[in-house]
């Protein structure tokens, strides 16, 4: 040791350096995954709920046909009952009888001696016909007695009375047709039917005849029947002969075919 060296060593007695310890790489414990933590279990399928069933859908209202009619001698009126039958028997449909008012005195009535079917009419309660109402209907049978081949006095005043409904043209597009009484058969079983058409067109509204569509019953030759392509009609005589089996068969007929016609109008051919 050197003078006033202390403790510091000399240069010939080094201490070793010290020794460097290996750095092995140890690698970490690895950490094991985590357990999945349990999930409910997804319910097992069941059977599918059917899809509820759609509402049905509404049924189509009915169609109105107003069975609009003037009768002295209640022969008329007989063949509107048989109309009104034929647009009953069609599903859908409906025939409301809308009589027209009388314009004679009950005097002449009597003379005519037409007062009997009047009180007929009157028990029987059909209501009379409003101008004022005929919008509300799909479709119309106008019937009417002839005078001199051309309808009676007393429709014609009813259809006077539809001059609000002409300047508004409330009843333009509504399909009508006809059905007459004359006293003969050459009386205007066509002309009374065919003269009125002029009532229509001013109003808009479609003429519609029945052609031959009763089949055979149109080609009848050994009974007498009224009624034509114009459509159902009967002989009167002097206002004592009611309408027969063939000639009320028509009428049902008419009345049919026009409630088909008018249902296909109103809901579609489909209809």
């Amino acid at each position: 040791m050197g003078k006033g060296g202390g403790c510091v060593p000399s240069k010939s007695q080094r201490p070793p350096p010290p020794q460097r310890r290996d750095r092995t790489f140890i690698p970490a414990p690895a950490t094991a995954a985590p357990e999945p933590t349990p999930t409910t279990a997804a319910p097992e399928p069941t059977a599918t709920t059917a899809a509820p069933e759609p509402a049905p859908a509404p049924s189509p209202r009915q169609v109105r046909i107003y069975v609009v009619f003037y009768s002295m001698y209640g022969n008329v009126r007989r063949l509107a009952r048989a109309v009104q039958r034929g647009v009953g028997s069609v599903p859908g449909a409906r025939g409301i009888l809308l009589r027209v008012p009388e314009t004679l005195p009950r005097a002449v009535l009597a003379r005519m001696g037409a007062l009997e079917a009047a009180a007929e009419m009157d028990a029987e309660g059909i209501p009379v016909a409003d101008p004022g109402g005929l919008p509300d209907a799909d479709g119309f049978l106008f019937g009417f007695p002839a005078r001199y081949g051309a309808m009676a006095a007393q429709m014609q005043a009813f259809f006077d009375s539809t001059a609000p409904l002409c300047r508004g043209q409330r009843l333009a597009g509504k399909p009508a047709g006809f059905f007459v009484s004359t006293g003969t058969q050459c009386g205007g079983q066509e002309t009374t039917a065919w003269t009125a058409i002029t009532q229509l067109a001013h109003q808009g509204m479609l003429f519609v005849p029945i052609g031959y569509t009763f089949r055979e019953g149109m080609f009848e030759m050994e009974e007498l029947r009224g009624g034509s392509p114009y459509g159902a009609g009967v002989f009167a005589g002097d206002g004592s002969r009611p309408p027969s089996e063939l000639e009320l068969a028509l009428a049902e007929h008419h009345g049919k075919y026009m409630a088909t016609l008018v249902k296909r109008m109103v809901h579609g051919a489909d209809a």
